[in-house]
């Protein structure tokens, strides 16, 4: 399915297969994130940025988990107020980076993503999920609170009351669950989930790079600005992308009754 690897560490593996890149979590048996763990994802993710063939990112964990939450032991190495603070803005920098990736990211979580785990998925543009998987954020089981974001993406998601229960109960929702709910798109056996965050993924890949780096580009601004706001940059990258090769193509393609060939230009 996927073809050479890119790059490779101890923690994570970047591979591609023609216009997918593959960023996989390879620290068993819970996938953990540290914070060497985290700034290799980062790493992973920047060498995909540059590179021109991928057009779509699949995140996905080795073993039985996603991500089945941060590195708790490190915990216990870190002292001091302001190096937790740091911890925490140092995964929100990653994670925000994730979310305004120009490439679409497909999170496929399997097994749990817990805690830093769901934070991470939750910075990913779209997730899979299996029917049985946990999603949920159980810092409050130990007198924590989550640090990479998540109490402000999970509302967003979800919406603030079921955010406020998942967090103070700390209770994860299955797979099934989060596709209803909002926090996942689809659900899938084990068995099925890569096969289909493929197909969905080609899909994108079929798509003009620019116009999906726009479209990813007004999704993330609906979210903090105001409509009027919005509108005006939609209207300003609407004016960009009809200048483009791809554009022309997708146009004519369309009066030819043809399907359009995309040159990311």
């Amino acid at each position: 399915m996927k073809g050479g690897i890119v790059v490779s560490t101890t923690r994570v593996q970047v591979s591609k297969d023609r216009e997918i890149g593959y960023v996989s979590l390879n620290q068993p048996p819970a996938n953990a994130l540290s914070q060497t763990m985290i700034e290799e994802i980062d790493d992973a993710f920047e060498q995909l940025r540059e590179d021109k063939d991928v057009k779509a990112v699949i995140l996905h964990g080795e073993g039985r988990f996603f991500a089945a939450g941060a590195d708790i032991k490190e915990f216990t190495k870190t002292t001091g107020k302001t190096k937790f603070t740091q911890l925490a803005k140092s995964g929100q920098q990653v994670f925000s980076k994730i979310e305004a990736f120009p490439k679409p990211v497909i999170a496929v979580i399997h097994g749990a993503a817990l805690g830093g785990g769901l934070e991470l998925a939750m910075a990913c543009h779209i997730r899979l999920v299996t029917k049985e998987a946990k999603l949920g954020l159980p810092e409050l089981q130990l007198g924590l609170i989550p640090g990479f974001a998540g109490t402000q993406r999970l509302p967003r998601l979800v919406g603030k009351a079921k955010a406020t229960e998942m967090l103070l109960t700390a209770e994860p929702v299955s797979g099934e669950e989060a596709c209803r709910i909002g926090l996942a798109n689809h659900f899938y056996e084990e068995d099925e989930i890569m096969d289909n965050a493929v197909k969905m993924a080609r899909k994108m890949g079929n798509k003009s790079a620019t116009s999906i780096k726009f479209a990813l580009e007004l999704l993330n601004l609906s979210e903090d600005a105001t409509v009027e706001v919005g509108q005006e940059k939609e209207a300003e990258r609407f004016g960009d992308i009809s200048e483009t090769d791809d554009a022309k193509e997708g146009i004519m393609a369309f009066i030819e009754k043809r399907k359009p060939s995309f040159k990311d230009q």
